[in-house]
């Protein structure tokens, strides 16, 4: 499939799916850089990878890109920083949250959960698109439990958008710029429509799941006074 798709990596080499022991010693992101070869094990965790890769090439790619241009200049360091961080979170756990609902991303960003899951509930069924990235996201939803929480990215297109529109709009926004604050936590089970029993409010009143936002310092100071 991924030869049939001429799918490449940002460096131009053709993505295959090769055997987990052809990988060299260099960091796996770098490995693929170089080669375009993509260690596959025999496992959900490596298919979910690439079937993400058949899905989103582009933005695959340009993740690859920014993770394999961090280690070459910052070498494998026990934290990462904030580009490499970023693009891992992405990589492994995210959702794209496709909407030009700007109200529904300033409640996910704010973490009002009623008014985002309830309120604001119809605006789920045609004005936003979540999708799942996160190949181990896909993996953790094999066996669904409350408390899974994606990072998810805004995708700031309609919501029915084609696969591949998406992919080219990700992909162009993925830049050096890209942080952890860029993202969001979204508990994916509260998200109507992929989870029967969140049609009952009471779902919505677990706070271990659905938290608050952190207030900032300064603000907790005006607060407490």
């Amino acid at each position: 499939m991924a030869e049939a798709a001429h799918l490449r990596n940002a460096n131009g080499r053709r993505i295959t799916f090769c055997e987990a022991e052809a990988a060299s010693d260099e960091p796996y992101e770098t490995g693929i850089a170089r080669t375009g070869c993509v260690p596959t094990r025999a496992n959900l965790h490596d298919l979910f990878n690439a079937l993400i890769f058949l899905r989103f090439p582009r933005a695959k790619a340009q993740l690859n890109r920014l993770q394999s241009t961090a280690i070459a200049r910052d070498g494998v360091c026990a934290v990462r920083g904030p580009v490499r961080d970023a693009a891992t979170l992405i990589d492994e756990n995210a959702v794209l949250v496709v909407t030009e609902r700007s109200d529904v991303i300033d409640l996910l960003r704010g973490h009002d959960w009623p008014a985002l899951f309830q309120s604001r509930r119809a605006a789920w069924a045609g004005g936003v698109n979540v999708l799942a990235f996160g190949h181990a996201l896909l993996e953790k939803l094999q066996r669904p439990y409350k408390g899974i929480t994606a990072h998810a990215l805004h995708i700031a297109l309609a919501a029915g958008s084609s696969l591949d529109e998406i992919d080219r709009h990700m992909a162009a926004g993925l830049d050096e710029r890209l942080t952890p604050r860029d993202l969001m936590p979204l508990p994916v089970l509260g998200i109507p429509g992929w989870w029967a029993q969140n049609e009952n409010p009471d779902f919505y009143s677990d706070p271990r799941v659905f938290r608050p936002a952190k207030m900032r310092p300064d603000r907790k100071a005006e607060t407490d006074s």
